[in-house]
């Protein structure tokens, strides 16, 4: 059994459909605002757009203007949560030092800053940061070790024969002797000692008279010289008829 009732009908009017879709549209940025905030952690987060039991998407464009407001940022007005530094996740505020790849920093009116040299390398070119200095790790090549002294030998002095020739008086004889020091230092001093002969009219040795001089010092290590003297002896000794010939030479030195 039926009943009969009377069926109402409601008519909508423009502007009642105008502000309806207007407070969608603010229900759906409210939930996708909530949605971007919600998918700021470490995976993304999905915000449903579309009325509920109805299939295919919704028009939910806003009718009137819309004013953008940025959240934060530099110049923004936004605030920075505590505990934060406004840079990317797991980066630093401050780029870290000697950072090349980005373009190089600038001053107020736009010109680009030089950058501070490094310290050389050791093969002579910069690193690229630094002061410049030396850091102490320079290397020098040590020079060769002196070679040892000789050993030094003493001295070793050796003369020839006596070479004569006749004074001016027959009891005068000039003399000459060579010396040769092959040793390693030299002579310093030293004396020369003649045997002088006296010899009679028939060749007959009649004595021998001995006479010192001074050593002709310093005689060096290597050297040669030749020294000549005049060896006298008293006129008594020569008697008339008589001549001396040096036939001896003895020689002390140190």
């Amino acid at each position: 059994m039926l009943r009969r009732g009377t069926l109402r009908t409601t008519t909508w009017s423009p502007g009642r459909r105008r502000a309806l879709a207007g407070a969608s549209a603010a229900v759906v940025c409210l939930g996708a605002a909530l949605g971007a905030c919600a998918g700021a952690g470490g995976g993304g987060g999905h915000v449903a757009v579309g009325g509920a039991g109805r299939p295919g998407p919704v028009d939910a464009r806003p009718t009137g203007s819309v004013t953008m407001v940025p959240l934060d940022g530099p110049g923004g007005g936004g605030t920075t949560p505590p505990g934060t530094t406004g840079s990317p996740p797991g980066t630093t505020g401050t780029p870290p030092a000697g950072a090349g790849s980005g373009p190089d920093p600038a001053r107020a009116d736009g010109s680009p800053v030089p950058s501070t040299p490094g310290p050389p390398s050791p093969n002579g070119s910069s690193t690229g940061m630094g002061t410049g200095a030396d850091d102490g790790r320079t290397t020098h090549t040590p020079a060769p070790p002196a070679p040892a002294p000789a050993p030094t030998t003493p001295a070793a002095l050796s003369w020839g024969a006596p070479v004569t020739a006749d004074g001016d008086q027959r009891w005068c004889q000039e003399v000459t002797v060579s010396f040769r020091n092959s040793g390693g230092t030299a002579v310093r001093s030293g004396s020369v000692t003649f045997g002088t002969h006296v010899i009679g009219a028939l060749g007959i040795d009649w004595s021998t008279v001995r006479t010192s001089e001074a050593l002709p010092v310093p005689i060096g290590a290597g050297a040669r010289t030749d020294h000549t003297w005049t060896v006298c002896l008293d006129a008594w000794r020569v008697p008339l008829g008589m001549h001396i010939e040096t036939r001896d030479v003895a020689v002390q030195w140190k």
